[in-house]
């Protein structure tokens, strides 16, 4: 069984199973922060530069502290360095970077010094909590990499033009209040199939809870714009990134569900699973693409890259 890893954006390494977060940490009690996940693969958690840009774009927007790009890639070391020592190179980790405004009781601009033998805490204030975990990949991953994902559309509820509109509903950052999104993925498991796609009210095809929609037509690859209020995808960009320098043509615009369906192939792409290919969209049986192959392995060395 892989051991999970704890640590501080300082750099110290805790007992993961010794109570870390206050009770009143806005993280727990309002989902008053913001996340991103990271696979650790070969002892090497991947895509560090898009993960930390789109962490500072998420701070932004919920006017957090500017993240410390050299402190999280020293927290990034360690926790990557210590995942392998423990478990292995070959054993892919899961890491999450968690980054919250702190304690609801802390006073404006208090600084509390802690014991660290004691808690492992070595500082805290009521700007910000950060730390990060790596833990095991989740089972569903293996399944989902070489079977595939059943999938249904469902409505946003909202237009395409209200990321833009309504900035304070912070659509397209990566926050912790994902209770709406969970509840959707129960509801897929409801219906017998394992994910979701949003679709906005106009009925543009949007994104998975977890994941980014990419398309294959020929040589093309085509994803929804990120304008429309949805995640900018890093193994997404990632994968943008290396197939234009190997022949494909790719591009952003606006898909509706007709256009899955007509597609070579969908696949949701996500920092974890990589690769998931649509192989049934609302009840549909989407055919097997004669480049499934290769598009994986494209994702594989993009990640790597």
């Amino acid at each position: 069984m892989s051991q999970p890893i704890l640590v501080t954006i300082d750099g110290a390494v805790l007992d993961p199973d010794v109570p870390f977060l206050h009770a009143d940490d806005l993280a727990a009690v309002r989902g008053d922060g913001i996340f991103e996940t990271l696979l650790v693969r070969e002892g090497t958690a991947r895509c560090v530069g898009l993960h930390l840009k789109r962490l500072a774009r998420s701070a932004a927007a919920l006017d957090l502290p500017k993240p410390d790009a050299d402190a999280w890639r020293s927290a990034i070391d360690t926790g990557q360095r210590v995942w392998a020592d423990k478990n292995g190179k070959s054993t892919e980790g899961m890491m999450r970077l968690v980054y919250s405004r702190g304690r609801e009781s802390a006073p404006a601009g208090a600084v509390v010094e802690r014991d660290h033998a004691e808690t492992g805490i070595t500082r805290e204030s009521n700007e910000a909590t950060a730390y990060l975990t790596v833990g095991p990949v989740p089972a569903r991953v293996a399944t989902s990499r070489s079977e595939g994902v059943k999938v249904i559309t469902l409505p946003r509820g909202y237009s395409i033009d209200h990321a833009a509109d309504a900035p304070w509903q912070l659509i397209g950052a990566k926050t912790l209040s994902y209770a709406t999104n969970m509840a959707a993925l129960r509801y897929a498991s409801g219906q017998g199939v394992d994910d979701v796609i949003y679709t906005s009210s106009e009925g543009d095809v949007l994104e998975s809870p977890r994941a980014t929609v990419v398309v294959l037509n020929g040589d093309a690859l085509l994803t929804p714009p990120a304008k429309n209020g949805i995640l900018h995808g890093t193994a997404q960009q990632a994968l943008f990134a290396l197939a234009e320098k190997e022949g494909f043509r790719t591009e952003t615009r606006r898909l509706r569900a007709a256009d899955l369906i007509a597609a070579d192939g969908v696949w949701l792409l996500s920092s974890i699973t990589l690769a998931a290919r649509v192989t049934e969209l609302n009840g549909y049986t989407m055919p097997v693409p004669a480049r499934a192959e290769e598009f994986g392995a494209l994702v594989d060395r993009a990640i790597a890259g």
